[in-house]
């Protein structure tokens, strides 16, 4: 792929229109102009804002971009009507924070990323309630309202009370889950404040625009990864998984491959100090309390597939937390 800035300019402007022109919907429904239904047995939502702006986002992108494939959070796979050869993969996520929009809070936004094999290209997060947009493209940074973003320089030690820090967890992580319990606690206690959302692309875009220091993601959900890894590293952001290794945010394969720490370079030593115990292989000993310290049970305990592979069909959903 391309690292020209101009490249994927047309689908990074489709992506754009759509996901504002989403976000008005969403905005002229909120908070009454809606019914929410469950979803799955875990406590999830769907509401009509979710199908209205999916089948609003999936038809533009197909007018545009009739080839490729689509992976939407609640349609599921769309084929495209070409050979599928491009490798070219589009993932919706109409509302990401519907369990917000429910109980009334004004925390969600539009999320659509490009993936060509499982490399995001382009990324966009769209915010309704303030009408702002986020978005980037691979090799060409990332902007917002105000122009380009750059992660902030370095300000000095980190303070006392620790950084400021996102989490969110896949929806096939049990809330008993023994590794995600324990690094939860391990974030909460050496954290200033760790912040659960319920709508992960806020945190990335929050992350990207240098409101917070780091995000980890345990197990993390795919559909909406790719379009918030590729917003943060455009703005100068580090991925790693908890071992260290490099971790690029695509979506496909078992969800036990997009565990990650992402945050500014130079905090990313200290942020891998927290995490990297709770790496599944790893035989240390910071469990809190609560997280197997023998690689295999670690390894058990993190256990599953996804279901949004580069194969995958309708993906039954519930929320990443």
């Amino acid at each position: 792929m391309s690292p020209n800035p101009d490249a994927w300019s047309s689908e990074h402007a489709a992506a754009v229109a759509a996901a504002e022109e989403a976000g008005a919907l969403l905005r002229s429904r909120f908070p009454d102009g809606f019914a929410a239904r469950p979803k799955g047995e875990l406590g999830d939502v769907v509401t009509d804002l979710d199908v209205a702006a999916e089948r609003l986002v999936v038809g533009r992108i197909r007018e545009r971009f009739p080839h490729d494939r689509i992976l939407a959070e609640e349609s599921g796979e769309i084929a495209g009507d070409g050979d599928g050869r491009t490798g070219r993969t589009w993932l919706i996520d109409p509302l990401d924070g519907s369990n917000n929009v429910v109980i009334g809070l004004a925390v969600y936004v539009v999320g659509i990323a490009l993936c060509v094999d499982d490399a995001p290209v382009v990324g966009v997060v769209h915010d309704p309630m303030t009408g702002r947009t986020w978005s980037a493209r691979q090799g060409g940074g990332a902007h917002g309202p105000a122009g380009r973003l750059t992660a902030p320089a370095a300000c000095g030690p980190l303070p006392a009370a620790g950084p400021l820090l996102a989490w969110t967890q896949g929806h096939a992580v049990s809330r008993d889950d023994p590794v995600a319990c324990s690094l939860r606690h391990t974030l909460e206690l050496r954290s200033r404040r760790l912040l659960q959302l319920w709508a992960p692309l806020v945190a990335w875009a929050m992350l990207a625009r240098g409101d917070i220091d780091g995000f980890v993601g345990y197990r993390a959900e795919a559909i909406d990864l790719p379009a918030g890894a590729l917003l943060a590293r455009e703005a100068g952001i580090v991925l790693r998984h908890l071992d260290g290794a490099e971790f690029g945010g695509g979506f496909g394969g078992p969800d036990t491959g997009r565990s990650f720490v992402a945050g500014r370079p130079e905090l990313l030593p200290h942020l891998l100090d927290l995490v990297s115990p709770f790496s599944p292989g790893t035989g240390g000993t910071h469990t809190a309390g609560t997280a197997p310290t023998d690689p295999a049970a670690r390894r058990s305990s993190a256990g599953g597939t996804s279901p949004w592979a580069p194969t995958s069909g309708h993906r039954p959903g519930t929320p990443s937390a």
